[in-house]
């Protein structure tokens, strides 16, 4: 079954089934490999049928092969390059040096003392 793949190799292949934990690949006629949702693409996977249908023609690369059990293990997110991450520090807003009184909790030191006023009334 599963003597011509190796670890590592990229191949195409047909979606021939989804389930709610993974894709299942057909790479040749005999040889059918699970992709797990966690591989189908980077970042998170809600739903694979958002990603995913059945028919579909994808690259996969071999992550796995267990000639014992049978299974080959498929990834479709290794075949595809990394989102490039952010590693710009977000700007802060330089602090206000000016004393405004409608801005932060001033509105509620305010009304903090009308409701301290209203309790003493009663």
């Amino acid at each position: 079954m599963t003597n011509k793949l190796e670890a590592g190799q990229i191949i195409e292949g047909k979606v021939t089934g989804i389930q709610p934990y993974g894709a299942f690949v057909s790479v040749d006629e005999e040889t059918q490999g699970l992709v797990h949702i966690s591989e189908i693409t980077h970042g998170y996977v809600k739903d694979i049928n958002e990603h995913l249908s059945v028919g579909d023609e994808v690259k996969v690369k071999v992550i796995n092969v267990d000639e014992e059990r049978n299974k080959v293990s498929l990834s479709i997110r290794a075949t595809e390059e990394a989102p490039k991450a952010n590693t710009e520090k977000p700007k802060k807003q330089a602090a206000s040096t000016e004393s405004n009184d409608t801005a932060g909790f001033n509105t509620l030191k305010d009304k903090l003392q009308e409701w301290i006023k209203q309790s003493e009334n009663k």
